[in-house]
């Protein structure tokens, strides 16, 4: 079409101006937040809908728009210039990428199936000529074509691979899409797309909590750019994450778990090993687990090359390239073991690009009653795996948990606990509950002495204190929220934690 010498550039019309504004601001939202269901309810002009209707209706205005255009002859950002160019970059760009949903889904469960070798993409000629007949060039295609992919899977796995609707899950899958694109989309795609091995991520929680889905959903989410010649992407995202328990390893191995060994480095090292590190891809990520239960050496180590992003094997001088992201978890408070010098300062500082606190069972409940049917219904589901039978074991597995623990169990393992304890009564029809002392119940505590008058204004505190700190699992949190000096929110924690014992 407009190729060569262009004609005037064209102005968009002042309601189509309008509406492209709208639509632009919430292709960059967070899906997972309330700003995007509120600019799609706008664009819809409704006041509520179901969300999948709600998205329907967007998508069908927005093809109206884009049908108009086409017969103007207009449908080319290349006939526009200035912020009148944007706005039509993001129109077209966000129709297309719909438009695509059903085949990146299907492309995202047959790469899940076929493992480590990238599955041929049939329809990515299809989409590349879209691009192309908009007026983006082969090289500006190609990349929105790899970010339209990596938006599908980031999407794809933290809707499907977390499951629960309460407001501390939905806060949670909002941090984890900000783990990926950043808060800025714009910013994302203009200058950090293919940089973000730099951001490292923290996750925070008790054992049993999800901090392994939270990662591998980070994890299978990084850009991946596409082959136009093998017409597939370069990597498969399956083999993008590579997590390790660094708990089940002894201080005599994890070096060589992480960084790998020459054979004959040491005693038993009959063979050449490669570590993690030398297995980690230039697209791929790490996750380290239960990194708070590392000795300092390891610390140190691991720091050297999360600075200098270089690593030797055990037993060579040789220095090997890290490219990837690290993502490392613990279920250990982060400020305890930093006070008590198990968790150096500058590791943490190394780790802490993003710190996430992945919700507790206990609080997902307490917050949304729903939330422990939705997980059976999950759990019920992978384990029966047949449809037809899942309400009748739903509906027993339910009344065993009513009737064995009642309402306000604590749930101490948390989902981990939780999966078993289906597991438990499929076999036994009956779950008693972790025997385990849990300690007392901090929210029921300071309510009934709120409701009776019984406590001090210093029982109060910290209490509160330390309800914050069971949640977000750092000092500086609790103190931000309650607007107390750290040291006293610290005093506060440790004086209940005693007084508890």
């Amino acid at each position: 079409m407009y190729i060569g010498c262009m004609p005037t550039k064209k102005r968009l019309e002042a309601a189509d101006r309008d509406f492209f504004a709208k639509v632009s601001e919430a292709a960059f939202a967070n899906p997972f937040g309330k700003d995007r269901t509120d600019l799609d309810l706008k664009i819809a002009g409704r006041q509520s809908a179901d969300k999948n209707d709600l998205l329907d209706e967007v998508l069908h205005k927005v093809a109206e728009r884009v049908r108009k255009l086409e017969s103007g002859g207009l449908a080319d950002i290349r006939v526009y210039e200035g912020n009148d160019r944007q706005l039509a970059e993001i129109i077209f760009l966000f129709d297309i990428y719909h438009r695509c949903l059903d085949d990146f889904d299907a492309l995202i469960l047959e790469q899940t199936k076929a493992g480590d070798s990238p599955c041929r993409v049939s329809f990515a000629e299809d989409v590349l000529s879209m691009l192309n007949n908009r007026g983006f060039g082969q090289e500006r295609a190609l990349k929105i074509f790899a970010i339209f992919y990596q938006i599908r899977r980031a999407y794809y796995f933290i809707d499907r691979g977390l499951v629960g609707k309460s407001p501390s899950m939905m806060t949670l899958r909002m941090h984890l899409w900000n783990s990926v694109f950043t808060h800025n989309m714009k910013w994302y795609d203009d200058f950090l797309y293919d940089r973000m091995e730099d951001f490292s991520t923290l996750l925070l929680g008790e054992t049993g909590v999800g901090k392994g889905a939270a990662a591998a959903a980070i994890g299978r989410s990084g850009y991946v750019p596409f082959d136009l010649k093998k017409g597939c992407f370069t990597e498969s995202f399956t083999r993008n994450f590579i997590a390790i328990n660094l708990s089940q390893y002894p201080e005599s191995l994890i070096e060589s778990e992480l960084f790998g060994h020459r054979k004959g480095s040491f005693t038993g090292a009959v063979d050449d090993h490669e570590g993690v590190f030398s297995r980690c891809s230039a697209n791929g990520s790490i996750f380290l687990d239960e990194i708070g239960d590392v000795s300092v050496p390891v610390q140190i180590k691991l720091l050297q090359v999360l600075q200098e992003r270089t690593f030797s094997p055990v037993g060579s001088h040789s220095k090997l390239r890290f490219n990837g992201r690290v993502i490392a978890a613990t279920n250990r408070p982060i400020d305890e073991l930093r006070e008590e010098k198990k968790f150096r300062d500058d590791f943490f500082y190394r780790l802490c690009s993003d710190v996430i606190s992945v919700p507790s069972l206990r609080q997902r409940i307490q917050e949304d009653r729903t939330e422990l049917d939705d997980l059976l219904s999950y759990l019920i589901g992978r384990m029966i795996g047949n449809p037809q039978d899942q309400a009748a074991v739903m509906v027993m597995v339910g009344q065993a948990l009513e009737r064995d623990l009642g309402r306000d169990y604590h749930w101490p393992g948390n989902v981990r606990e939780l999966d078993q304890a289906v597991r438990r009564i499929l076999i036994t029809q009956h779950y008693k509950g972790d025997s385990k002392p849990a300690g007392p119940d901090l929210r029921e505590k300071l309510i009934r002495g709120i409701d009776t008058g019984t406590l001090s204004a210093d029982a109060v505190i910290k209490s509160y204190c330390s309800l914050l700190y069971q949640k977000y699992s750092t000092y500086e949190e609790v103190a931000r929220r309650t607007g107390l000096d750290r040291r006293t929110v610290k005093k506060h924690i440790l004086s209940a934690a005693s007084e508890n014992g």
